[in-house]
């Protein structure tokens, strides 16, 4: 077995692009592909093939990342011939040979119907992918509900209980800080094992900052007399509007208005024009997830996350 990175030969373009699912889980489409690859977020050495000693393609790996990553941030795809035996091992290999390529171990995203715990076919493709990601290192499990927010759906009217306001680094900074205490989301609770608030508040504000979404659209939020309550960060993928980041600080908490920031987030995107707004959280956030379900998102897929346990 030969593992190898595409090179920049039109041909491993094509196998690339047309590698078939070979199972119930859907591969990328070529048109897809071709697309990323176009925009740099696929690149010939972030995508890995497994060939048997006939040159067969018996699998093949696409890792992404931004158009400016200097690495991938993440395994996007990963299929592996349903003739191979053993799919585990073979994809355990496919992603060791590219991890130590990388000198980083990307996480892996799968995306999944709401129901495949009950799909004995879904169960078991998504059953050798873990094991799979297990033994290359990325042994952290997060389940997360991505969300989709339509203007089918429509939009809250604000209620005057929270203000939102534009704000400086210094105060954004502190909001990120307060907000992070008791926080449910487990990768915020992992971090802060490891990291003071403050380092946590400086790296979100840097990742938001990468993000496609402007700085101009972070807002704070007040209570009608100045009492800062928590932020709303919209912002933005290479694809859609998505919600970013959101929260309350602690001592106004209970009070619903997690309600009110996603509101915020909602309208702002939806004045722009935006006919899809995406979100996720943990499924372990009950009142976050009951809070998108208020404010008219609805779950379009389940994401899994395997990552090393370090990972940031």
């Amino acid at each position: 077995m030969i593992f190898r990175a595409a090179t920049a030969d039109p041909a491993d373009l094509d196998r690339a692009a047309a590698h078939p699912a070979d199972g119930p889980l859907p591969a990328l489409p070529a048109g897809r592909v071709r697309e990323e690859f176009a925009a740099h977020r696929f690149r010939p050495e972030w995508t890995w093939f497994a060939e048997g000693a006939d040159g067969e393609v018996l699998a093949r790996a696409l890792w992404w990342g931004r158009a400016d990553s200097e690495r991938p941030i993440a395994l996007d795809c990963l299929q592996v011939r349903s003739s191979v035996a053993d799919p585990a091992a073979l994809a355990a290999g496919l992603l060791a040979a590219g991890h130590e390529a990388f000198g980083t171990l990307p996480l892996y995203n799968l995306s999944l119907p709401a129901d495949w715990r009950t799909r004995p076919d879904l169960a078991e493709a998504v059953a050798w992918r873990r094991e799979a990601a297990y033994r290359t290192g990325l042994t952290r499990e997060i389940e997360r509900l991505r969300y989709e927010w339509t203007p089918a759906a429509g939009t809250a009217a604000p209620t005057g209980r929270l203000v939102f306001r534009e704000g400086t680094d210094e105060e954004f900074l502190d909001a990120f800080v307060r907000v992070s205490a008791g926080s449910l989301d487990l990768a915020t609770q992992s971090e802060l094992r490891t990291k003071t608030p403050e380092q946590l508040a400086r790296e979100d504000m840097e990742f938001y900052l990468d993000c496609p979404g402007e700085r101009s659209w972070w807002r704070l939020a007040e209570l009608p007399d100045g009492t800062v309550a928590g932020l709303a960060v919209p912002s933005a993928t290479p694809y859609h509007r998505n919600v970013g980041y959101l929260g309350v600080v602690p001592e106004q908490r209970g009070q619903g208005l997690i309600d009110e920031v996603l509101a915020e987030i909602t309208r702002f995107h939806a004045a722009a024009g935006a006919d899809r707004i995406t979100a996720t959280t943990d499924t372990v956030n009950a009142p976050m997830a009951a809070a998108f379900a208020r404010g008219g998102y609805e779950v379009s897929e389940i994401r899994l996350v395997l990552e090393a346990p370090e990972h940031g």
